[in-house]
């Protein structure tokens, strides 16, 4: 059985991704992309469905373990009877071939450990057939290869469809494990040295991350946040995911279970935010590069997500012979809200390409041009209902939301062209477009008898996403409205001290069964809310305590539960992390992901 989503630890080389249980297990692993079929997915299905343990005989939970330093690089401790072992996990960033290497290193005395391999291709559907090499233990089914060899060498026996390695290390002796994908039609892998990679991968982390220009009470915090952000950028294209699993259930046994290794614009324009504001230029640049090849073509055609590579095509299917998360099913692969219109994603488009120029990003001509397109197309789409920012299943409405975002993007083209009168526009009509927003937004969104805006005009529901109204610059963070908006989600959507992000029984808004956790990145905006309202304590309580939902290496999924004390949804998720380190930078006093 999978742990606790918390269990899991993070390691990638920037193109994919896997989650190493604080039992020594690898229980998923996608192959050679963040939105391949996995071939370990014991997550979300059972041990036939694939893993890869590794760990003292005697099994059980780690003692401890950790990143090293400011790296991916995980380390993993056992203190045993007879003596304590590490296990070091990590992917070196790629050449060409994807490598996952495990070094196991003797600390004291003597350790005997045991090693379980269980290949299961296409989402633990297709065992493939094994075979020995003078160095490999090679497994093959239609497209996918996979090599395993161990420095030096140990005894490894197949039987029941697994392959198993018992050894003994002592005090100062090492063995290396390398697990290799291939395309099974071409020649032999490049064989990676290991000893050699672990440096590597600690240099290029230890590198990268001491860029950042963070400096403040919590920089272990949200350069950890930022090196996970970075764990879930797609390097050849410069896309971002929004997560690195499919189905992590928001409920447990319930049916609200999304497949996330995709790029969602609005967050990865977040996460570019957040980069930026930690310093990381070229991520930036390669995500605005990303953007403008995804989205090029008639604005008509945008979609709210894309794949890693720029793919339009992201069709869902549930995946049956997985049994789901703690029974949490169905488990899908796609995700059909690529084809719905959520209106703030033109708002969170355009404040990001307005932020990067802001921080002096160099500008390419074709992207003004873009965003002219994008305007041109809202100012016809704005009026319209939609999905909005939670991708609803149930009818579209006028989410207060998604019209805050549609001014904030008429506001960003306007202080464009104010700022840059060499560029091209038409001021007149998107100052119009953006005072016609605005007032409806204020008349028909927001409730005057309560003192608070809804979640869509004429409800009496709330949504989290109106916290985001100050941090716009929509209304000021002491607008009597906004006080009003921030008291009432306090009130109305708590969950245990955290905030939901709607209620999941409102009128069947979303169109879906069943309820879910207290949403974290809604947790953060209400930190940032309540800071920039005069609340600083209450602000600085409420962020120690989300800091204390992470996991023991610094990692959050999309949820809490606050009945069980136990994280839900896909993980790690970047929004929750775009919310950490957005609220660290509001609390210290630095700027924030967004210019206002």
């Amino acid at each position: 059985m999978a742990g606790r989503i918390e269990d899991y630890a993070l390691i990638g080389d920037l193109q994919t991704a896997a989650l190493v249980g604080r039992d020594g297990s690898i229980d998923w692993l996608c192959l050679p992309r963040f939105d391949s079929a996995a071939c370990f997915a014991a997550l979300i299905g059972d041990a036939d469905n694939g893993y890869w343990k590794l760990a003292p005989r005697d099994g059980g939970p780690c003692t401890r373990r950790s990143y090293r330093g400011d790296t991916l690089v995980l380390d993993t401790f056992w203190e045993t009877p007879t003596g304590a072992v590490k296990v070091t996990d990590f992917m070196p960033q790629r050449d060409k071939a994807p490598d996952v290497i495990r070094i196991v290193e003797g600390l004291s005395g003597e350790v005997a450990m045991h090693g379980e391999l269980a290949l299961r291709f296409d989402y633990g559907a297709v065992v493939p057939w094994m075979r020995r090499t003078d160095h490999h233990r090679v497994a093959i089914a239609g497209p996918d290869s996979v090599w395993l060899r161990s420095e030096p060498p140990v005894p490894m026996a197949g039987r029941d469809m697994r392959t198993y390695a018992d050894f003994t290390v002592t005090a100062g002796e090492q063995v290396a494990f390398v697990l290799t994908w291939h395309p099974s039609h071409e020649r032999t892998p490049r064989l990676v040295e290991p000893y050699q990679a672990l440096e590597q991968s600690i240099q290029d982390w230890t590198d990268w991350s001491a860029q950042c220009r963070y400096e403040g009470p919590w920089r272990a915090q949200v350069l950890r946040s930022l090196i996970t952000l970075k764990a879930l950028t797609y390097a050849p294209s410069g896309g971002i995911v929004a997560a690195a699993t499919t189905s992590l259930p928001e409920e447990i046994g319930g049916v609200r279970n999304w497949d996330y290794r995709f790029c969602w614009l609005r967050d990865a324009a977040l996460t570019l935010n957040a980069l930026l504001a930690g310093g990381y230029l070229d991520e930036a640049r390669s995500w605005r590069d990303w953007l403008l090849r995804a989205v090029a073509g008639d604005p008509a055609d945008l979609q709210i997500m894309y794949g890693i590579a720029g793919e339009r095509r992201l069709p869902e299917y549930e995946v049956p012979w997985l049994g789901g998360y703690e029974g949490s099913t169905p488990v899908r692969v796609g995700n059909a809200a690529a084809g719905q219109l959520q209106l703030d994603v033109y708002g969170e488009v355009l404040d990001s390409l307005f932020l990067a120029r802001q921080r002096g990003m160099d500008d390419k001509a074709h992207a003004w041009n873009l965003q002219r397109a994008l305007m041109d197309f809202l100012e016809t789409k704005w009026r319209e209902p939609d999905e909005g920012l939670w991708e609803v299943r149930g009818p579209r409405r006028h989410f207060v939301h998604s019209k805050v975002m549609a001014w904030v993007a008429a506001d960003r083209a306007v202080r464009t062209l104010e700022g840059n009168p060499a560029l091209r526009g038409d001021l007149a009509r998107w100052r119009s477009m953006r005072a016609q927003v605005h007032a409806e937004v204020c008349e028909k969104g927001y409730d005057p008898v309560r003192n608070t805006f809804t979640q869509y005009y004429g409800s009496r529901e709330l949504d989290a996403a109106t916290l985001l109204i100050p941090q716009t610059g929509f209304l000021p963070p002491t607008d009597r409205r906004v006080l009003g908006t921030v008291a009432a989600v306090r009130r109305e959507l708590d969950h245990g001290g955290f905030v939901r992000r709607y209620s999941p029984d409102s009128g069947g808004v979303d169109g879906l069964t069943g309820s879910e956790g207290a949403f974290l990145a809604c947790s953060f905006w209400l930190a940032e809310a309540l800071h920039t309202s005069g609340q600083e304590d209450e602000a600085r309580e409420l962020f120690e305590k989300l800091l204390g939902l992470r996991n023991d290496v610094g990692l959050l999924s999309e949820e809490w539960d606050p009945d069980a004390g136990r994280q839900l949804g896909n993980f790690p998720q970047a929004f929750s992390h775009i919310g950490l380190v957005n609220t660290a930078l509001t609390l210290s006093g630095k700027q924030s992901g967004r210019l206002h």
